[in-house]
């Protein structure tokens, strides 16, 4: 990945939601202007949530998921609709594609109401406007916006994916709903001032990518450059080194967590210290969450069930944080051997009962919202989360000196 593309977990996630052949894929095509998605006139072309990272002008960086027609029959039917429930979890926008020339189903009706659950912010487009006539085009707007089917008011437009009519007024629309979203959290620029020098701690090893740093690595640097923050990449060995240097200690130094012990032993206390993992633990997710997780690791039995989580599907090494470093840490403390699940990708076990603790990755592959989600399951099912970077931070015993910086706001 190049530093001027946009990652996918950084991008608005936008969901069109239909029944079979309302035009979902042909509306995809028409709002990127390319044969992003197959078209076809039967039925159930679409046969799981398929994701496309695209740029919508002015709308900016986004990822359009095509689902499933929530209409499909059978025992495959249901599992993909089962698929496009899944898809609420990382949802910034929600696009209901219905049929102009068809007007509400009841299933529709049923899909509405889930979605005004959900809270997720609704638009609804009336597809193949193309199909109406000029008087029901003019009427079509009015008519269905004092549906007794909304609960509370939902922006809705009318298109046609064909022609292309209403496309400018939806993307117009989807800046607004847009405009509304809560904003994340700023990664590192709100603890640093301009002219600060920051050293970014980087290892180069066996699990670093051939050619290039890892993306919290990629999005911290960025984000200082952007704030005029004065930055320097160093590798752990270097780091005393350029220390010594230096006519003015730096305002902050974040680490990679796999070299907290090192960075510790060469970093005076009175240097504020963090990680790239805490950073995106706020960042992604709820670091006051994932912070009380740590007291159930104080707390394992041997014997217990621990599920780790990795956003991405990285090729395991020999010395894997996941399923390798962390694993043995948790045993030691536990005093015995634990049981482990190992997740990885967009997919995590519906049921989270069997488990006694939940460690997850950065999420820097995943958006916020599907972080957010995922940290929530796990308070509903009342089973303690935490993250590598907290995690490794109380193992290397800087927790608190980890957490300062970001606990000074």
């Amino acid at each position: 990945m190049s530093l001027q593309e946009t990652p996918r977990g950084e991008r608005l996630h936008i969901a069109l939601l239909g029944r079979r052949n309302s035009g979902k894929s042909s509306l995809i095509n028409a709002l990127s202007n390319q044969e992003a998605a197959i078209v076809s006139p039967q039925a159930g072309t679409t046969t799981d949530p398929v994701y496309r990272a695209m740029e919508i002008l002015p709308l900016g960086p986004v990822v359009l998921i095509d689902t499933p027609g929530y209409d499909d029959e059978g025992e495959l039917g249901a599992l993909r609709i089962k698929k496009t429930y899944e898809v609420f979890a990382k949802t910034d926008i929600a696009l209901l594609v219905l049929e102009a020339t068809t007007g509400w189903t009841e299933i529709d009706k049923q899909w509405l109401q889930r979605l005004q659950k959900t809270a997720i912010p609704l638009v609804i487009i009336w597809n193949k406007a193309d199909l109406l006539s000029e008087e029901a085009k003019e009427s079509f707007p009015a008519l269905h916006s004092r549906d007794e089917n909304i609960e509370s008011p939902v922006p809705s437009e009318i298109v046609s994916a064909i022609t292309g009519q209403g496309l400018s007024k939806l993307v117009d629309q989807l800046i607004k709903v847009a405009e509304k979203k809560e904003e994340s959290p700023l990664i590192i620029a709100d603890l640093i001032q301009p002219g600060d020098v920051v050293i970014l701690v980087v290892p180069i090893d066996d699990s670093a990518p051939k050619g290039r740093i890892i993306l919290p690595q990629v999005q911290t640097l960025r984000e200082l450059l952007d704030h005029q923050a004065v930055t320097m990449v160093v590798q752990p060995e270097k780091l005393q080194e350029t220390l010594s240097t230096m006519t003015r200690p730096p305002a902050l130094v974040v680490t990679d967590s796999q070299a907290f012990n090192q960075v510790k032993e060469l970093l005076p206390p009175q240097i504020a210290l963090t990680s790239f993992s805490i950073l995106m633990a706020r960042y992604k997710g709820d670091l006051e969450v994932l912070n009380a997780g740590l007291q159930k690791v104080k707390e394992l039995q041997p014997g217990e069930s621990v599920l780790i989580i990795e956003a991405c599907t990285h090729r395991r090494q020999h010395k894997d944080i996941g399923t390798v470093q962390i694993p043995r840490l948790l045993d030691k403390r536990a005093g015995g051997p634990l049981h482990y699940t190992f997740a990885s990708g967009q997919t995590i076990p519906e049921d989270l009962s069997p488990y006694q603790l939940i460690v997850h990755c950065g999420a820097c592959m995943i958006n916020r919202k599907q972080m957010l989600s995922r940290i929530q399951r796990a308070q509903l099912a009342k089973i303690p989360i935490v993250n590598y970077g907290v995690l490794l931070a109380h193992f290397a015993g800087i927790h608190e000196r980890a957490l300062e910086p970001l606990q000074k706001l």
